[in-house]
């Protein structure tokens, strides 16, 4: 495994007059108005709208720095967990995405594994770029659209034969439009993506990466044991998560 690309969340009242009971129902409605505002500001700076790189992508779990729960909506409940750690400009996880890619997508479409995806960055200061920061934040806006697993295949798709040259804009863009983001749904991404929206959590994921001492990329665990260096082909996984399968 190696380290780099190359190996690497009272009052009283008077005697005389109003009327207590009413004094305390306008008490109440005051009370009940400032919890609603302070609700109401409190969403406010969790739903995007706050400041730049706040917010966190749909499907994140385990709390800061958690991965993205790709499929939530199909895994069964005694699939095992498969959590996949990979840098978009790692060029061994774009050879783990060729070979083992496929079966990996099929079996969290059917269901058979509880893929959490975790999107690190530490090649940014190994290539003097922020291409890693920069794709990273565009498949979690691609999450919120509901199609990370198509926009992390086609970033790893494209991934350019010489490493450091990184991704462009445009190519972010067209990897969008390719994992099937269209009309209104492309207008919000290219909002998300312009906005650096989930900046924050790119950074928070490679933090509590590192502090879980994920030191490589690619890196895969299944409920929690590293089976990166058994991955031999997309058999040897599919049997490691049938015997992992309660």
């Amino acid at each position: 495994m190696r380290p780099d690309a190359s190996k690497k969340l009272a009052a009283v009242a008077p005697k005389k007059g109003p009327n207590p009971a009413i004094i305390g129902a306008v008490v109440a409605a005051v009370v009940i108005v400032g919890v609603v505002v302070a609700i109401m500001i409190g969403s406010s700076g969790k739903s995007g709208s706050g400041p730049a790189g706040s917010a966190q992508p749909a499907g994140v779990t385990g709390g800061k720095g958690g991965g993205i729960f790709v499929n939530a909506a199909t895994a069964k409940s005694n699939a095992p967990t498969l959590d996949l750690f990979e840098d978009f400009q790692c060029p061994s996880c774009a050879q783990l995405e060729k070979v083992m890619g496929p079966e990996i997508t099929s079996m969290a479409k059917a269901g058979a594994i509880k893929l959490v995806a975790h999107t690190l960055s530490f090649l940014d200061d190994n290539l003097k770029n922020d291409s890693s920061k920069r794709s990273a934040n565009a498949a979690a806006c691609a999450s919120d659209a509901g199609r990370f697993l198509e926009y992390h295949a086609a970033v790893f798709a494209a991934q350019p034969e010489q490493e450091g040259v990184g991704y462009t804009d445009a190519q972010l863009t067209e990897f969008a439009k390719t994992s099937g983001i269209t009309g209104a749904a492309l207008t919000t991404w290219q909002k998300c993506t312009t906005s650096g929206q989930h900046a924050q959590y790119v950074t928070d994921v490679q933090e509590a990466s590192s502090r879980a001492g994920i030191n490589g990329t690619p890196t895969v665990k299944l409920n929690g044991a590293d089976i990166t260096k058994t991955l031999q082909t997309p058999e040897s996984l599919a049997a490691a998560v049938k015997a992992a399968t309660k």
